[in-house]
């Protein structure tokens, strides 16, 4: 509703397909203060990307106009993490601001790619075993992060790290959970909610955990991934290479 609400008061008021404010040489900077306070926990503080995707791509999963990111930060993406601003949380006008800040960091690089996403594909599904945590449309496991859009919204530098060196750069909400029972069993897994009193988590066979603080030996979060650190020397150059030509191609649907 609220994104509806949102389309309807942008033709209300008439508002043009590009910002308002572009020609302000201020709005940029103003944005990015505001882009701070309300984006910057989920797409990271220089908008790399986090817990959401890197908006410093210069390309955006729903539309690259103006008026698209406008439309996504007043009225959220329903069915994702990405909540409404408008209807009176963020007004219009520092609403396009914000979008003068994602304009204003966007490098629209065309990064040269070696690899063979053929090859790579082969990779993700067999010798690298990545459908065993990740999910690329209907295929593969929920239990890490969802890789369908992941070269929309992810740099190949990005990617390249997270295959090599998991633990540099976590993704936020995919922490490494350990609980100590009573009777002295280890259960590790990856953070589905964590609290001062209780941690749900789910392992890397998918079962789902839920414990109480009181009833465990012991309980800690840890900002480290249960994605192998390996893949640097289990995997060649070339199919490094190549696993990073597959996942850039992953782009998903509109």
């Amino acid at each position: 509703m609220l994104r509806l609400a949102s389309a309807l008061l942008v033709a209300a008021i008439g508002l043009a397909q590009d910002n308002p404010v572009a020609s302000d040489p201020k709005a940029a900077e103003t944005g990015r203060w505001m882009f701070r306070i309300y984006c910057a926990p989920c797409h990271g503080i220089h908008a790399g990307g986090g817990r959401g995707p890197d908006l410093t791509l210069g390309t955006y999963n729903n539309g690259d106009r103006d008026i698209d990111l406008f439309h996504v930060i007043a009225g959220g993406v329903p069915g994702t993490e990405m909540p409404a601003y408008g209807g009176g949380r963020v007004d219009d006008e520092n609403i396009w601001r914000i979008v003068a800040y994602i304009r204003s960091v966007a490098r629209h690089e065309n990064p040269s790619i070696q690899g063979d996403a053929g090859a790579g594909e082969k990779i993700f599904w067999g010798k690298g075993g990545c459908g065993a945590c990740h999910r690329v449309g209907d295929k593969g496991s929920g239990i890490g992060p969802d890789l369908s859009r992941v070269g929309r919204q992810r740099s190949l530098a990005y990617i390249r790290t997270a295959i090599v060196k998991p633990d540099a750069d976590l993704t936020p909400g995919y922490s490494t959970v350990t609980v100590v029972t009573r009777d002295g069993k280890t259960i590790v897994g990856i953070e589905k909610s964590y609290d001062n009193f209780s941690a749900q988590f789910t392992d890397l066979s998918g079962k789902y955990y839920s414990f109480l603080r009181e009833d465990v030996s012991s309980m800690k979060r840890e900002p480290r991934s249960l994605m192998p650190s390996s893949y640097g020397t289990a995997l060649s150059e070339r199919e490094i290479n190549d696993l990073i030509a597959y996942m850039i191609s992953l782009r998903g649907g509109r």
